[in-house]
């Protein structure tokens, strides 16, 4: 009798149709969320630049002169301006997350319900592989990391 070369079949797990249609709608309402989260980090990361910008120029007018309480708001506000380099990190998290969610939607829809004739499957890119587009946890003033 000779060994069989098939390996042995995956274990599969049956979902109704009914479930995997629900947690597809989830998946796709928490990466539409996650745009709109993108979008509103956006705007406010831009009216806050603004503002900033606007005091900047404002606190380096000549007629103020020069003080230590005058230098400490110039420093806090230098450090401020750095420190919204936040928004361009959580917005790459928040596309990653949205990428990784709509693959996941997208499969399970896929996986468990299979393509009818002539339906087209909607373009995904492919899941990224790895697990954090950003890995910089923290940010100081005068460092700069590229990611």
């Amino acid at each position: 009798m000779e060994p069989s070369l098939t390996p042995p079949a995956a274990p599969a797990v049956q979902l109704p149709v009914m479930l995997v249609a629900e947690v597809q709608d989830s998946l796709l309402v928490v990466v539409h969320d996650l745009t709109r989260l993108d979008g509103l980090l956006a705007h406010t990361m831009e009216n806050l630049m603004e503002r900033f910008t606007t005091a900047s120029a404002n606190l380096a007018s000549p007629s103020l002169g020069s003080s230590a309480e005058l230098e400490l708001v110039r420093s806090a506000l230098r450090a401020a301006v750095t420190e919204l380099q936040f928004q361009d990190m959580a917005s790459q998290l928040i596309v990653h997350t949205s990428k990784i969610l709509q693959g996941c939607a997208y499969r399970l829809a896929s996986e468990s319900m299979g393509s009818e004739d002539g339906e087209a499957v909607p373009f995904v890119e492919e899941v990224p592989e790895r697990p954090n587009p950003v890995t910089q946890d923290e940010m100081d003033a005068g460092s700069i990391e590229l990611f």
